[in-house]
């Protein structure tokens, strides 16, 4: 199996950047509003403690079968960080995530950084992907059907799932028989 690397991904507003160490501390900013915990848990990270997480994923994953990959979203117009896009593949099947700083919510930059990453990953190898959504999440579950991802009836702690199933562009056509 491959391992994937986080490359640039260019949208029409946004510039999605791979995730260094050094973004730590504009990020700590980004995130700091304890509602975006609101449905994913935890509290907002000092820069010392988003760079030291930053680090563990920047070092990829232990298992060489699974890909880690992170991006920041950046802004073009505005030129800073608004948030963060990740999608960690496994084979042909890749579960994404999403977040949006609070001040850049309602703008849709979720759905377009989500667009973004779902496109360059279905024109790679992923031909599944999956997404984990809180029930209540209303805006969340938004920005997984602007990305293409329909919910089903699966939870995962609590959760619902979501998915695509890509139509790969380097697939032969399916075949078709012929009754003489």
């Amino acid at each position: 199996m491959t391992v994937l690397a986080a490359q640039p991904i260019d949208t029409e507003r946004l510039e999605l950047l791979p995730l260094r160490i050094g973004h730590a501390e504009e990020m700590a900013a980004v995130l700091s509003d304890p509602a975006l915990h609101t449905f994913i848990g935890g509290t907002p990270e000092a820069p010392g403690a988003l760079r030291s997480r930053y680090r563990r994923l920047t070092a990829g994953s232990p298992d060489p079968a699974v890909s880690w990959l992170n991006w920041v979203i950046r802004l073009r117009a505005e030129s800073c960080l608004t948030g963060t896009v990740q999608a960690t593949v496994a084979g042909p099947v890749a579960e994404i995530a999403w977040v949006v700083g609070t001040p850049w919510q309602g703008r849709g930059i979720a759905a377009e950084a989500a667009r973004g990453l779902v496109d360059r990953l279905t024109r790679q190898q992923v031909h599944t992907v999956i997404a984990h959504i809180h029930p209540g999440h209303s805006a969340s579950a938004a920005v997984a059907r602007a990305a293409g991802l329909t919910p089903t009836d699966e939870r995962h702690d609590g959760e619902i799932r979501w998915h695509l199933r890509a139509n790969l562009r380097d697939e032969p056509p399916p075949t078709t028989a012929t009754i003489n």
